[in-house]
């Protein structure tokens, strides 16, 4: 996983935030672009892990 997919999730993130409340502060800005990297992190590494049990079960 690369630093671009982790930052491309704290984007998301942030732009949903600034969807669901125009006038949200930069502190809830800063939280959801934390939990946007994170939570990209945690996905990406859930389906490495899938992928992995899936070739040991083929092999």
């Amino acid at each position: 996983m690369g630093i671009l997919e982790e930052a491309a999730g704290a984007f998301a993130a942030v732009e949903g935030v600034n969807k669901l409340a125009p006038n949200a502060g930069i502190l809830t800005e800063g939280v959801a672009a934390i939990a946007g990297f994170e939570g990209t992190k945690e996905i990406t590494q859930l389906i490495d892990k899938k992928e992995e049990e899936k070739s040991d079960s083929n092999g």
